[in-house]
């Protein structure tokens, strides 16, 4: 505009000098070329001003996103999207959220027909499955050249998301398993909240203590849904799930498996926990509908994060690490990444889906409205900037204080699991439900899933 101006008054003094100094004629041409000059200069300063805008917004992008979760994350999340829109108006998203039932499948599907969304959210169980088979983009050049800075995540957790020398994955948060637990049932029942010392039996004990007193469930869950807390039952027994070189499992005595079966099994049939069909039912309506956030149930085991997320909907449920073993000293817990963000291989957007994933990662504006809800935040300038804000609430807190007492029950944080991970949660979770309807004895149902498992295992590694 400056420039405009100069060139307006440039224009006048160039006339009115010709009009002194010659003719009308002089004066005339000096005056038109002063104009067109004049105009020129204009129009360069608006197609620069116009180039420059450009610059700024950068053409228009669309960028594709899943991820699994709760109505609470569908909406942080939309949230999110929609404030970084407001900063980078030429971006935009189209969300495909979901429940964790299914997620994989249909990723499955969707990266087999290279339909895959930009960004995905990945999950510890699945990565080296995606990795190897070339679905997801390798990050360490965004991570190279500070496109995504991960300076404040730790090393060891980092690397979590490494496969095969690529980073497939940047972890997002970290957690790991604990029991939920509503505070008001137990108080309802005279059961006293548990502490971290707590075993299995005392687990047992307490939660048929809910059942016999209240009528509720003392336990709801899937317990065979995925391997878990199959896997920190292993290696509670000193032990690993998968062999070094995940053509195996890592136990050699099925008695540790079968037992963790007739565990779970007993429960059921004492209707102190619903059996599959009837859990597959509750899951339906939603994880916000469940009985330990409605009341209607004492203990759910979870990611650490799940008082967090709930936080809007039950004031009620706290956090406490799982049982230890009745028999050992061996810590089955271990530092695990919550969940990573990884971004399609078949993606166009790649750059500007890098960008995003940044400012989540390590954006306060982004983390303001996340909370923890989808775990501690693998930052520590978040995870510092979260706790002097004043914005979380008791239960937010108390995960992130957490993670710090938990630290001495925890091991080291095993492998990213194999590949044909899905194929293994499933024999397993076949294996536990025949346990339950009386189908297979747990000894058998234990025999059943090793030979199943070292199948999937042995061609897929």
């Amino acid at each position: 505009m400056k420039k405009r101006i100069l060139s307006a008054i440039l224009a006048g003094v160039m006339a009115l000098s010709m009009t002194a100094c010659g003719s009308k004629e002089a004066t005339d041409t000096a005056a038109t070329e002063a104009a067109d000059a004049a105009a020129a200069t204009e129009a360069a300063d608006a197609e620069s001003e116009e180039a420059a805008e450009e610059e700024a917004t950068g053409e228009d992008v669309v960028i594709k996103m899943t991820w699994w979760g709760g109505q609470t994350r569908h909406d942080q999340t939309q949230q999110i999207c929609d404030l970084y829109t407001e900063s980078h108006p030429n971006v935009t998203f189209e969300l495909s959220p979901s429940g964790w039932d299914g997620y994989f499948e249909k990723l499955s599907t969707q990266a087999a027909s290279g339909a895959m969304p930009d960004i995905v959210q990945m999950d510890y169980l699945y990565l080296t499955t995606y990795a190897k088979n070339n679905s997801l983009a390798d990050l360490q050049q965004f991570i190279d050249d500070g496109t995504i800075d991960v300076s404040g995540i730790d090393q060891n957790l980092l690397n979590t998301g490494s496969v095969d020398g690529k980073m497939p994955a940047v972890v997002l948060t970290t957690s790991m398993i604990n029991v939920g637990y509503n505070t008001e049932v137990l108080a309802e029942a005279g059961v006293e909240e548990p502490t971290g010392d707590w075993t299995w039996s005392d687990f047992v004990e307490m939660n048929q203590k809910v059942y016999d007193a209240t009528g509720k469930y003392g336990v709801s869950m899937n317990a065979v849904a995925d391997t878990n807390i199959f896997n920190y039952w292993v290696r509670q027994h000193g032990a690993s799930l998968f062999s070094e070189d995940n053509k195996s499992l890592g136990y050699e005595d099925d008695q540790i498996c079968a037992d963790f079966f007739a565990m779970w099994k007993g429960l059921m049939d004492a209707d102190v926990m619903p059996n599959p069909d009837e859990f597959a039912q509750i899951e339906t309506l939603g994880q916000e509908a469940g009985p330990v956030v409605t009341g209607d149930g004492a203990m759910t085991m979870e990611w650490n994060n799940y008082a967090s997320k709930l936080s809007t909907v039950s004031s009620s449920i706290k956090m406490v690490t799982p049982p230890l073993s009745d028999d050992s000293d061996n810590l089955g817990l271990w530092m695990k990444p919550g969940m990573f963000m990884s971004i399609a291989e078949t993606s166009t957007v790649k750059k500007e889906a890098a960008e995003f994933i940044n400012w989540m990662l390590n954006s306060e504006e982004a983390n303001d409205i996340m909370l923890g809800e989808r775990g501690t935040p693998a930052p520590a300038s978040v995870r510092e900037h979260l706790v002097a804000s004043g914005k979380l609430g008791e239960q937010q807190i108390a995960m992130f204080e957490g993670v710090d007492t938990a630290a001495a029950l925890c091991g080291a944080t095993p492998a990213p699991d194999p590949v044909g991970m899905a194929e293994v949660n499933e024999v397993f979770k076949n294996a536990g439900t025949a346990v339950f309807y009386g189908q297979m004895t747990p000894e058998e149902a234990a025999k059943d899933f090793r030979e199943k498992a070292i199948a999937v295992l042995s061609v897929s590694n």
